[in-house]
C-alpha cells in the first residue's frame, strides 16, 4: 500500500510495507532450513536426545514440540502476510507508536546474542578442520587472546565478515542465499550420518549408550528426572519449542513477503513439523552411530567431522557447516537485528547499518562469550526474554483487535496507536509482569523451583498474554478500522 505523509519518525524505506511480495513456499520452508539446519540446531537436537533415552520418546517429544512451532508460527506469519509490515512495526499496534521501540531494543539484544553463539559455532568448525596442520594445532595451543584461542579469534572474525558480505543486497539476496544454503546442509547431514552408520555396521535406532553416561551428559540441563523420564520428556519438548522463541515474533518480517497466506502455511509445514522431526531424526541417528564407532558421546557434529580420517571429507563438512550456520544467522539475527534497530531510528540508520551496529555488538560480545555452557540452559534463558511480548501481540491481534490493523496509523504519531504519548500503559504492564515470572524471579533469584527456567518462556507467554486481555478490558481502546491493504 501507498502511504500518504508517514511521519519521519516511524518511517524509511526498509520499515514500509512491502510492495512486491515474491516469495512462495518455497522460500518459505528455506527460512526454516536456513534457521534450524545449523550447527547449534544440531547440537540443541543431539543434547535432547540424550535427555529423552530411547529413540520413540526423542520423536514424539519432538514431534509433538514442532507441531505446536508450527501453530504459533502460522499464527505471527499470517499476521504478517496480512499487513506487510515487519515485527517492529507491527508491535506498534500493540505497545503504541514508540512503545514498540522496547519490543523491538529487546528482540534486537536476544539477536546480538544469538548472532554471536552462531558466528562462533561456525568458526568452530573451521577451527576444528585446521588444527588438523600440526603448526596450527601449535598455533591454537600456544597463542592466547580475549579469553580464546589465536586461531579462534581469528576464524571467529573471518565467519563474522563474510556474514556482512551477505545483507549488502537487502531481502531478495538474503531470500536467494538461503534458499541453497539451507538444502546444502541437509547433504552433510546425510553423508555425515550415513558414513557413520557404515562405519558402525549399520543403522539402529538402539542407542546403546549406557544410562550412567546419560546421566553424566545430562546432569546440568536443570531437569528433573532421569533420561526417558515424563518431566524428561516434557521438557524436551518445552526446550524445542523455546528454542524457535525469537523467531515467534519477528516471523513477519519474512512472511510480509509472502505472495499469499497459502504460500506460509505450505512453507510452514514442510519447513517445521516436517523438516524439524527430519532433521531431528538424523541427527539423533549421527549421535548413536558416532558412540558405536568412536565410544563416546559427540554432540558437536564438527567434533566428529575432526576424527575423519580423510582431510577432503573434513573440509566439506566443516565448509557445508559454517555456510549452514551463516544462514541461521542472517536469517534468524541479522534480519531482526537490522529492522529492529532500524526501527529505532529511522531516518538515521537503515536496514544494513542496523544489521551493522548488531554485528558489531556480537564482535563485543565475543570476549565474554555468554553462549558457552550447557546449550539447553542457553536457548531457555534467552528465550524467556520473549514470551511476554509475544502473549501481548498475539492476544492483541487476535483477540482485542480482532485482526483489524491499520497499517497506515502505524506509522502515524498522532493516529489511534498513540495511546498514551505513544505508549500502550497496558502491554508496559503486562510485559512487566510476565517478565517477572519468566526472566528475573527465575534468574536473578531463588525464590522458584530450578525447574522452573525450563519453562520461563510458557509461563512469559501466559502470563503477559492474559494480563493484557485483562488490562485491555479494564481499559479498552478505541475501535481499529479494518486493515487496508
Amino acid at each position: 500500500m501507498e502511504l500518504r505523509n508517514p511521519s519521519p519518525a516511524l518511517y524509511n524505506d526498509d520499515l514500509a510495507p512491502v510492495k512486491t511480495r515474491t516469495w512462495g513456499a518455497f522460500s518459505i520452508f528455506n527460512v526454516w532450513t536456513s534457521d534450524v539446519h545449523s550447527l547449534w540446531g544440531y547440537y540443541l537436537a543431539a543434547s535432547l536426545f540424550l535427555l529423552c533415552g530411547s529413540f520413540t520418546n526423542f520423536l514424539l517429544a519432538i514431534g509433538l514440540g514442532s507441531l505446536v512451532i508450527f501453530f504459533l508460527m502460522n499464527l505471527i506469519g499470517y499476521a504478517g502476510e496480512k499487513t506487510g509490515v515487519p515485527y517492529p512495526v507491527l508491535a506498534r499496534a500493540s505497545f503504541g507508536v514508540w512503545g514498540a521501540n522496547l519490543a523491538a531494543v529487546v528482540r534486537a539484544v536476544v539477536a546480538c546474542f544469538w548472532y554471536g553463539a552462531q558466528t562462533a559455532a561456525a568458526s568452530g568448525a573451521m577451527v576444528a578442520l585446521l588444527v588438523r596442520n600440526d603448526s596450527l594445532l601449535a598455533f591454537h595451543q600456544d597463542t592466547q587472546l580475549l579469553g580464546h584461542s589465536g586461531l579462534e579469534v581469528i576464524c571467529y572474525v573471518v565467519i563474522w565478515a563474510l556474514q556482512l558480505l551477505i545483507i549488502q543486497k537487502g531481502m531478495e539476496t538474503v531470500r536467494k542465499f538461503q534458499d541453497w544454503a539451507g538444502p546444502a546442509v541437509w547433504i552433510a547431514m546425510l553423508v555425515l550420518a550415513v558414513g557413520l552408520c557404515i562405519k558402525a555396521g549399520g543403522f539402529s535406532f538402539d542407542h546403546g549408550i549406557p544410562m550412567s553416561v546419560l546421566l553424566d551428559k545430562t546432569k546440568d540441563a536443570g531437569v528433573s528426572g532421569e533420561p526417558g523420564s515424563f518431566w524428561a520428556l516434557t521438557a524436551v519438548a518445552a526446550t524445542w519449542i523455546t528454542y524457535f522463541a525469537a523467531l515467534y515474533l519477528n516471523f513477519c518480517d519474512f512472511s510480509r513477503y509472502a505472495k499469499n497466506k497459502a504460500a506460509v502455511t505450505k512453507g510452514n509445514l514442510w519447513g517445521l513439523p516436517v523438516n524439524l522431526i527430519a532433521f531431528s531424526l538424523v541427527a539423533g541417528v549421527t549421535t548413536i552411530a558416532a558412540f558405536r564407532v568412536y565410544g563416546e558421546v559427540l554432540l558437536h557434529p564438527e567434533q566428529i567431522s575432526a576424527k575423519f580420517d580423510s582431510w577432503v571429507l573434513g573440509l566439506l563438512a566443516a565448509l557445508t557447516f559454517a555456510v549452514a550456520t551463516l544462514g541461521i544467522n542472517v536469517v534468524a539475527n541479522f534480519v531482526s537485528a537490522a529492522f529492529d534497530i532500524s526501527n529505532v531510528f529511522p531516518r538515521q540508520i537503515n536496514f544494513k547499518k542496523g544489521g551493522y551496529i548488531a554485528a558489531a555488538i556480537a564482535l563485543a560480545l565475543y570476549p565474554f562469550a555468554p553462549w558457552e555452557g550447557n546449550a539447553a540452559n542457553f536457548v531457555n534463558a534467552i528465550g524467556a526474554t520473549m514470551g511476554p511480548m509475544l502473549g501481548i501481540i498475539l492476544v492483541d491481534y487476535y483477540l482485542v483487535a480482532r485482526g483489524n490493523i491499520n497499517v497506515a496509523a502505524l506509522y502515524d504519531e498522532h493516529g489511534e496507536y498513540r495511546y498514551e504519548g505513544g505508549w500502550n500503559v497496558n502491554a508496559l504492564i503486562a510485559a512487566g509482569i510476565g517478565s517477572l515470572f519468566s526472566t528475573f524471579l527465575p534468574n536473578f533469584t531463588s525464590l522458584l523451583p530450578v525447574w522452573w527456567n525450563t519453562y520461563g518462556w510458557f509461563f512469559g507467554v501466559g502470563i503477559g498474554g492474559s494480563t493484557y486481555l485483562i488490562m485491555a478490558t479494564l481499559r479498552p481502546r478505541a475501535a481499529v478500522a479494518p486493515a487496508r491493504a
